[in-house]
């Protein structure tokens, strides 16, 4: 297996974790030491059973981090270059892999390419970095203050190539890549290609949200994609009681692992966090069971192994609630919700003794208007054979029964019973369960 199929993320966003302030610093100001903080959450990570910090924008920006003005310098208010190789190599003692976010699709107005061009207009050796549109550039989705780059321009690939290759040699395992869908895949093939050759082991996965997942890693040359229609699924069938929505979203996520692995989430820094979205409290478990069996790559938000609430809105500002200040050291959280956290690393322990989940496909065997069951077999065992894991969910409000296929079950988690000799599974109201087995006969 490559290393990323044992990964499991804790997703930071830096510039809100660490309370930096909302725009940047005035020139002459000195860096805010802050990245070291994180270095005191790595403990945090591991006891979660994650093994990699995807961190949200570090560069240099204007506001919110996905407005960069320079991609080879440290946001001062973050820190410095110091700051974040020392949180890299601290990580790597401890055996964390640290995930960059790279916005690559667009800029923010202070670039410098940019404001040589509009200095300097057609004169600028950066005029063919941007794409004029009436009487301004191109921007990215209508936002003025994001201007979009020109993927046509090989000189725009050099420099996206030789900004992951700068933190990669610093020690970084691999790049999100911000807004891939809206990135000809070509170029990503150009890039990821190039870096490659130097960096044989980094990982890259873009933020694909619709389209053909499969083709930006076929045609774009990433390794895995956002898996944003599961994330829909789970909170949408669980707010509507419909079973068959998220059986409906395995098929495609099947189809997926065929290719690739996704990368799987239910919650993010884009997103109202999970524990928002769900109408019914006792459904979070049944999330967090489907993130931790599924095949993919799972990522934590942090904050939601705590169970935070925060709401998205579309207005400016409208993402601060999910992206808020954590306290300087984890043992200031205290015992809020802590037993959520402690789900979590009940699945994510069970998730890692079957490493081979992460590209394993889902079957599914009881589907009603209140449950589903499905197992999950080692695709690298033959028929009836290898290990197995069995995950029964009861969406309702009324005690109900399931089935899988019999095999000596033995439950992980969860509040539900699987009887071995026949696979009958008794769950409580919006109960649930996960149990494993050595094989399930053939």
């Amino acid at each position: 297996m490559p290393w990323s199929d044992h990964a499991i993320w804790w997703h930071v966003y830096p510039l809100g974790f660490l309370g930096a302030e909302r725009a940047a610093l005035p020139p002459g100001e000195p860096p805010r030491h802050r990245l070291p903080v994180l270095a005191d959450w790595l403990d945090h990570l591991l006891a979660l059973g994650c093994n990699g910090l995807a961190l949200g924008p570090v560069f240099a920006a204007e506001t919110h981090g996905y407005d960069t003005t320079d991609h080879f310098r440290v946001d001062p208010r973050l820190g410095t270059e110091e700051d974040l190789t020392e949180l890299v190599e601290r990580a790597a003692e401890r055996g964390v892999r640290v995930l960059l976010d790279g916005v690559f699709n667009h800029v923010g107005r202070s670039f410098g390419p940019f404001q040589d061009v509009v200095r300097r207009g057609a004169a600028s050796p950066y005029a063919d970095w941007f794409v004029p549109e009436g009487d301004d550039f191109r921007t990215f989705e209508g936002h003025r203050h994001l201007v979009a780059l020109n993927h046509e321009n090989p000189e725009v690939a050099d420099h996206v190539a030789a900004v992951m290759e700068h933190w990669l040699d610093r020690g970084v395992a691999g790049w999100r890549l911000d807004a891939a869908y809206a990135v000809p895949r070509p170029f990503w093939r150009t890039v990821t290609d190039r870096v490659r050759a130097r960096h044989p082991q980094a990982w890259f996965s873009g933020e694909v949200i619709h389209g053909d997942y499969t083709a930006y890693v076929t045609e774009g040359g990433l390794d895995s994609v956002t898996q944003y229609e599961l994330w829909k699924a789970v909170w949408s069938s669980l707010n509507d009681t419909n079973p068959h929505e998220l059986a409906w979203a395995f098929k495609r996520h099947n189809a997926l692992l065929d290719t690739f692995p996704p990368q799987t989430f239910v919650g993010n820094h884009d997103v109202t966090r999970i524990a928002s979205r769900l109408h019914e409290p006792r459904h979070l478990a049944h999330a967090l069971a489907v993130l931790f069996t599924v095949g993919g790559i799972p990522s934590v938000y942090a904050g939601d192994e705590r169970a935070w609430q925060g709401v998205k809105e579309e207005r400016v500002g409208g993402d601060d609630a999910v992206r808020p200040a954590f306290p300087a050291r984890p043992e200031e959280l205290g015992d809020d919700r802590l037993s959520v956290q402690r789900l979590h690393q009940t699945l994510v322990g069970l998730r890692r003794r079957n490493a081979w989940l992460v590209r394993a496909q889902t079957q599914v065997h009881t589907l009603n208007n209140t449950v589903l069951t499905y197992t999950l077999t080692d695709p690298a065992a033959g028929p009836g054979s290898g290990a197995a894991v069995a995950v029964a969910l009861n969406f309702g409000a009324a005690p109900a029964t399931g089935a899988v296929p019999a095999a000596p079950w033995t439950r992980g988690a969860g509040d539900g019973d699987v009887d071995a000799g026949s696979g009958t599974v008794s769950l409580p109201a919006f109960g649930w369960c996960v149990a494993t087995a050595p094989g399930i006969p053939g």
